[in-house]
């Protein structure tokens, strides 16, 4: 029995034809939807705000303490922002919102980031969030 061995220049030939069938399928995949024209670099995606999970929340409740008082029993922590949820019957939006406000002048002299979440809903609805997400607004800045 005679066997014969595969040419090495056919080898190189098909390892060439390889090569070359990438090279042409990974430029089809990129200029793939751009109808001849150079890709345009793209606009970065506005980012969604990241809130984290509540380490502690705030209701305001007239027999309790006030937002300022509460927030002084709390840790003191850099990381830490108040998010202000505020969710308003149509009817009660300008009342909401002057809640939300007040609570978020309140928290922001007590030294924290704050911010306010305003949403539409069947039922008005207001408290507040601790958590470490990554700051908003400098604690700083007036509202």
């Amino acid at each position: 029995m005679i066997v014969r061995h595969a040419q090495s220049w056919q080898l190189i030939l098909a390892d060439l034809a390889l090569i070359l069938f990438l090279v042409t399928l990974s430029a089809l995949a990129v200029e793939e939807g751009h109808d001849g024209e150079a890709p345009e670099a793209e606009a970065p995606e506005t980012e969604a705000p990241q809130i984290a999970a509540a380490q502690a929340l705030f209701r305001p409740d007239p027999r309790g303490p006030s937002l300022s008082q509460w927030l002084a029993e709390r840790p003191a922590d850099g990381r830490a922002t108040l998010t202000v949820f505020a969710r308003f019957a149509a009817s009660e939006r300008s009342q909401i919102w002057r809640d939300a406000e007040a609570l978020a002048s309140e928290a922001s002299e007590s030294g924290f980031a704050v911010r306010v979440v305003l949403s539409r809903a069947d039922s008005s609805d207001i408290y507040a969030s601790l958590a470490y997400d990554a700051p908003i607004i400098d604690p700083e800045t007036e509202l």
